[in-house]
This record gives structure tokens, C-alpha cells and sequence, in this order.
């Protein structure tokens, strides 16, 4: 008597943009006729949101969870009441990708304690001696690459310089060794879909270097009527340089998004997700000195080549008139 239930969706990578039409089949095995009460398809897609312990107390954040801002919700009925036959049983279905009122399809992104999720899930209700079934899917939601919403930034290298004067937060400046650490970033305004470039030098450094590592973080805010958390946590940390790097030698910096971990940054009335990166130089001695940059994330592919396009031009208008 046992079901077997699935969910396959067309597309293969599960990407899907607002307005486009997620198909699929629904997948039933048994190997003798079943009885079931209905069976329902539920598209879902909703802001999950938890507060910090660190900011509102243990007790608080198990208690006051923030209540999740759904975007997309609605059920379909795929079958009535009666029997699903013996063998294999295929049920197509179509599910138009459309926001719920005037809330935007916020792009699909895992984090501590801010998650975008989009689900399609298929039950099958039976009789109360019987337990019911139920198959989750979760499909992936992306911005279309057309669709220029966000206000436009301008792509700039951005020059650093770290020395132990231009260090924050330090309890005992005199234990700092002297160091001079130069080099850019190549934008800190970034597509999803392309690494974040640029070099790092050690001018010169005045004890043995053991690490060079570049570190992305995500900075979640979730602020609501029971409370108000801003928590950064890591996302990834890569490592650039090991052991003593010759000085004067430029390492390259080129690090990718993770997809998932990673979403066009946020600013919401409910939230906001926000990514920085650290450049860290670890010491022998295990000091180490941090210097951070905010950046921000788009998947807005026109925007992007509209600043590059912008800066190409200047840069042969320059070349021509020299």
C-alpha cells in the first residue's frame, strides 16, 4: 500500500524568473490500487527570518521567531477524491511564477538568519487510519537578466593601503610589527555571475607573514516589533598567499559567489543582506590585521555592462586625444 511520490520539473537547473511558467510532472509508484482524499499542489516562496540570541536573549528568539513574509502562495486541486491505479502514474502541471499583490520575487539565497525559499510540494490526503503523503521541491528564482530595477553604481578601482597608523580597534599599538600592505580591488559594485578581482602587495613587513586570506561575509538585519538583530557571519574563506610571500610581488585576488550563500544585496523595510570582504594577513606569531570592504552584489547583467561600456569609452576617448 505504500506511495511512492515525486516531483521533476522541466528544467533541469531549476532556475526560473518572475512571469515564467514552472512545469513539470507529478510522479506516483504504487504497487496496488490506493485510496487517497485528493491530491494538492501548493506553489510557496517566503522570507524566513530569525533573530539573534546574541542581540534579544535565548529565551526571546526561540520564542519570538519572526513571522515569515510570504511571496508567493497558492494551491492547486490536481486530482479528487478516489483511486490512484496500480504501477506508474505521471500528472503534468503548470504553475505560473507570479508574486503575491505588488510584494517582488526576492532572489533565492541560504543565510544564518535571513532564507529566501521557493517551494513546490504535492500532498496526497487519505483516510485518518492512513498517513498522509507529501513531497517537497525547491526550485531556484533569479532575476532576469533585462530587468534593470536598481539604481545604477559606478565601477571604480578602489587603491588601499594598510599600515599599523591606519588600523582601527588596537588595545597596544607598540606590539604591532611595522608592515606596509598595498594594492585594489578591481569594483566592490559586483555581478553575482563574475569573481571579484584585484591584488594584494607586501610592501614590507617587519616579522614572517604565515597567511594571506580574503574572507566573504554576509551582514543579515532583521528588524520587526519584537526585535532588532544585525549579525555578520562567513560565508567563504580562500587563501592567497602562504607562508612568508616574497615582498614587492603582487598576488592576484579572484574569488567566485557562491550561488546560493550569495543574493543581489537588500535593503528592505522587514530586513536587509548586506556583503562585505575581508583582506586578512595573519603574522607568524598568529597576530593578524584585517582590513574590510563593503561591497555590493547585482545579478543585473545591462546595468553592469552599461558602467563597463561607460569606462571603455572614456578610456579610448583618453587614448585618442593623447
Amino acid at each position: 500500500m505504500a506511495i511512492n511520490l515525486d516531483i521533476k520539473l522541466k528544467r533541469a537547473n531549476k532556475i526560473y524568473h518572475e512571469g515564467d511558467i514552472v512545469a513539470g510532472i507529478i510522479l506516483l509508484k504504487c504497487n496496488s490500487d490506493v485510496k487517497h482524499d485528493g491530491i494538492f499542489l501548493t506553489m510557496e516562496g517566503s522570507v524566513n527570518l530569525q533573530l539573534s540570541s546574541k542581540n534579544v536573549g535565548i529565551f526571546e528568539a526561540f520564542y519570538n521567531s519572526v513571522k515569515p513574509i510570504q511571496l508567493i502562495q497558492y494551491t492547486l486541486d490536481v486530482a479528487p477524491s478516489g483511486k490512484i491505479p496500480s504501477g506508474k502514474t505521471e500528472i503534468p502541471f503548470e504553475l505560473p511564477l507570479k508574486p503575491r499583490g505588488n510584494k517582488p520575487l526576492y532572489e533565492t539565497y541560504h543565510g544564518v538568519f535571513v532564507s529566501i525559499q521557493y517551494l513546490v510540494r504535492c500532498d496526497i490526503k487519505r483516510s485518518f487510519l492512513a498517513k498522509d503523503v507529501n513531497k517537497s521541491l525547491e526550485f531556484i528564482i533569479e532575476d532576469k537578466p533585462n530587468n534593470s530595477n536598481l539604481q545604477k553604481a559606478h565601477s571604480k578601482i578602489v587603491f588601499y593601503k594598510i599600515t599599523p597608523e591606519s588600523l582601527q580597534n588596537v588595545r597596544e599599538r607598540t606590539m604591532i610589527p611595522k608592515f606596509l600592505i598595498s594594492g585594489r580591488l578591481d569594483s566592490v559594485f559586483c555581478k553575482l555571475s563574475q569573481p571579484l578581482t584585484g591584488e594584494v602587495v607586501i610592501e614590507y613587513c617587519q616579522v614572517p607573514i604565515k597567511s594571506v586570506e580574503l574572507q566573504l561575509v554576509r551582514v543579515e538585519t532583521c528588524g520587526c516589533a519584537e526585535g532588532y538583530s544585525r549579525d555578520a557571519t562567513e560565508i567563504q574563506n580562500i587563501q592567497i598567499g602562504e607562508g612568508n610571500v616574497c615582498t614587492g610581488l603582487a598576488i592576484p585576488i579572484h574569488m567566485i559567489f557562491p550561488r546560493l550563500f550569495t543574493c543581489p544585496t537588500l535593503n528592505t523595510s522587514n530586513f536587509k543582506v548586506e556583503f562585505e570582504v575581508n583582506l586578512i594577513v595573519v603574522f607568524e606569531d598568529d597576530y593578524l590585521v584585517t582590513e574590510n570592504f563593503p561591497i555590493t552584489l547585482s545579478s543585473k547583467r545591462e546595468e553592469l555592462n552599461d558602467i563597463l561600456v561607460g569606462t571603455f569609452l572614456k578610456n579610448f576617448e583618453h587614448l585618442i586625444k593623447n
